[in-house]
């Protein structure tokens, strides 16, 4: 305890990590107001159907990556997805697009031209997904007397450009965060969406095991088994197979011509390359099956599809959505890991695999190795996607379920690693001893 005390007034005393932390969590503040705000027009006290239509469920997961701002009608109602979206569709588009394949390998000015691009599909993806919100209210229990101004274009109009700027405004902040804070902007909205759900779900099951089985003792034991995953977790996000790499020995040329031997390194390749992305992809195709069963819901068929597919806990629910994980784990990775790319800047550097020719054969044995640890980690992220849906067996509140893993689990795990790395390099430079175990004070 006395160590981290001391991790954190060494935090305090680094004045441009104390200022990045107290911007983070001021942004954040403004976010989470943001997030209780009602669309103006609306009768907050008549929400509470919404509210309980959208705890669980598919729409209970969307609920929770806005921090409860979709069950609040708020002005955050859309969060930050719409941006996430419109970030994946442009990656996918950079494998067929030859103009954003130009992009990729411009560096900076690139990198800025695509987020242009990415901010404009964003607003689109808001002025479609807004009007569907808004008429999508009264389905999810909204009743008509809450709109205290009716539901005319005066309030369609009105709303859509709240939400579109809501929308853009914590895209805004997510990019401040990563400027001016500390870790990525957009992952930690996300994640403290996430977290805001937490004490609420976590009372709610701490009461229903009270005052009915288990009691303080299952609640023990869901805790510990909570803690166990937590770091399965981040077993998952942190292993990688080290690929060895040597490098040619050289000559230097100075007052002392001198020869410099080859020195060994490490290509790092992620069990898990592809993060979060496979269940995200997942589960927006999970959408389809509903939508087909409620189509064809006349016919028998039609029924058994829309009753077993609309049950995110269900058996045939996450069969499938285990499946899309493992097929998409495979293709998140091909497109993300550039084997061919990590072939030619070795070859250019003088770095060659011990016992592997320089070229299309070192391409071959990394894309092989990566076929290879893949395999492993598409099925234990399948496992942890499906999780949620096993130990709710255990008469658990299906929200508190939710944390055990899927995409929640995964996001609060890989944000909070990777915002304690950056931490810890302000640490370890200024030659303080880091919040990870690893991190020890650097001797001059």
């Amino acid at each position: 305890m006395k160590k981290f005390l001391d991790t954190l007034i060494n935090i305090y005393n680094i004045e441009e990590l104390r200022g990045r932390i107290i911007t983070t969590l001021t942004l954040l503040l403004v976010y989470r107001v943001g997030a209780q705000i009602v669309l103006p027009g609306i009768d907050s006290v008549q929400l509470s159907e919404l509210s309980s239509n959208t705890s669980t469920g598919i729409l209970g997961i969307l609920n929770a990556f806005t921090g409860g701002a979709f069950a609040n009608a708020s002005v955050f109602a859309l969060g930050i997805m719409p941006y996430i979206s419109a970030s994946i569709v442009v990656q996918l588009m950079g494998i067929a697009v030859p103009y954003l394949q130009k992009l990729q390998k411009e560096g900076e000015s690139g990198n800025r031209k695509r987020n242009q691009i990415t901010r404009w599909l964003t607003i689109m993806i808001c002025v479609v997904q807004a009007p569907a919100y808004l008429y999508g209210l009264s389905a999810l229990g909204v009743p008509d007397s809450a709109f205290i101004i009716g539901r005319g274009p005066l309030f369609m109009f009105s709303s859509v450009i709240i939400l579109v700027t809501g929308c853009i405004f914590a895209m805004w902040l997510g990019e401040k965060i990563t400027d001016k804070g500390i870790g990525n902007g957009i992952s930690i909205l996300i994640m403290v969406g996430i977290i805001a759900n937490l004490p609420l779900s976590f009372a709610q099951e701490f009461v229903s095991r009270m005052s009915g089985t288990g009691g303080l003792m299952m609640i023990s034991i869901e805790i510990v088994l909570w803690i166990v995953t937590i770091l399965l977790c981040v077993l998952l996000v942190m292993a990688v197979r080290q690929i060895p790499v040597q490098y040619a020995r050289r000559s230097v040329s100075g007052t002392n011509e001198k020869n410099l031997y080859g020195s060994r390194q490490y290509i790092p390749l992620k069990l898990n390359a592809s993060g979060v992305m496979p269940i995200i992809f997942a589960q927006a195709l999970m959408f389809v099956p509903s939508y087909i069963g409620s189509a064809f819901n006349t016919t028998s068929t039609g029924q058994w599809i829309q009753t077993n597919f609309s049950d995110i806990f269900g058996l045939w629910y996450n069969i499938l959505f285990a499946i899309l994980v493992i097929i998409f784990t495979y293709f998140y990775t091909a497109i993300t890991v550039p084997t061919n790319k990590m072939s030619d800047d070795l070859k250019r550097s003088g770095g060659f695999i011990p016992g592997i020719r320089p070229g299309s054969e070192t391409s071959d044995f990394l894309d092989t190795v990566m076929s290879y640890i893949t395999f492993p980690g598409s099925l234990y992220l399948a496992a942890v996607s499906v999780f949620p849906a096993i130990v709710v067996q255990m008469n658990m509140q299906q929200g508190w379920a939710l944390f055990y893993g899927g995409t929640s689990l995964l996001i609060m795990v890989g944000v909070a690693i990777d915002t304690i790395q950056q931490v810890n390099a302000y640490l370890l430079n200024r030659h303080y001893d880091g919040l990870l175990k690893s991190g020890k004070t650097r001797r001059l």
